[in-house]
């Protein structure tokens, strides 16, 4: 019952981990590992076909192994963190608390993501681990 549980949750997060890719004020990353780590808790198939995938499997490698993030990456995460800032900055917000607190979670998350190392080339092929 626990590692159905475990799994039930695992893909919640891995849900709200792909939809972080294109909603700029949801963590990607904390949520693909957060799945990974309940995947790697229930079920070995599910976590080896998660480090295994195509797009988020070289991603989550890279970070749990390295803990780096691809300068590609960072760019993308906040220039949509920007875009979506400015847009309720001038056009939602119209109290200056507000529109000063949205400012200010923009520059904390930018120097959060900006804080990690951008990842060689080399780490891109980190193979995947087997358990």
């Amino acid at each position: 019952m626990k590692y159905f549980f475990y799994q039930i949750l695992g893909f919640l997060f891995l849900a709200c981990g792909i939809i972080g890719i294109v909603v700029p004020l949801l963590p990607t990353t904390p949520f693909l590992l957060l799945s990974a780590s309940l995947f790697f808790r229930s079920s070995p198939r599910v976590y080896n076909w998660l480090l295994n995938h195509r797009y988020l499997g070289t991603y989550i490698r890279n970070f749990q192994q390295e803990r780096t993030i691809p300068l590609r990456v960072k760019i993308i995460i906040t220039t949509l963190l920007w875009i979506t800032s400015l847009h309720c900055f001038f056009l939602i917000l119209n109290h200056w608390i507000l529109k000063s607190f949205m400012l200010l979670i923009a520059i904390s998350i930018s120097i959060f993501i900006f804080s990690f190392k951008k990842s060689s080339k080399s780490n891109n092929n980190i193979p995947p681990q087997k358990i």
